[in-house]
C-alpha cells in the first residue's frame, strides 16, 4: 500500500469515527433528540459536528478505497 493511500484511509477513518462519536454523544450526553432537535446546547454542537464529519469521512474513505483498488490493479 502506498503512503498516500494509507494516509487517505487513516484520515477518512478518523473523520468518520469522530462523526460517529459525536452522533452517539448527541443521543446520550446531549439529552437526546426530540421533535425540534437536541435538548441542550452541547447536543446541538455534537449534532453539527456529526453532520459535518459523517459525509466528509464517508467521501474520504470512498476516495481512499478507490485509490487502494486502483493501486492494486497496477
Amino acid at each position: 500500500m502506498q503512503p498516500d493511500t494509507r494516509q487517505l484511509l487513516r484520515t477518512g477513518l478518523a473523520i468518520f469515527a469522530t462523526g460517529i462519536l459525536a452522533a452517539l454523544l448527541t443521543l446520550t450526553l446531549g439529552g437526546g433528540i426530540g421533535r425540534q432537535g437536541p435538548h441542550t446546547n452541547s447536543g446541538w454542537m455534537a449534532l453539527m459536528v456529526a453532520m459535518a464529519c459523517l459525509p466528509t469521512g464517508t467521501l474520504t474513505l470512498a476516495l481512499g478505497l478507490a485509490k487502494l483498488i486502483g493501486d492494486r490493479k497496477r
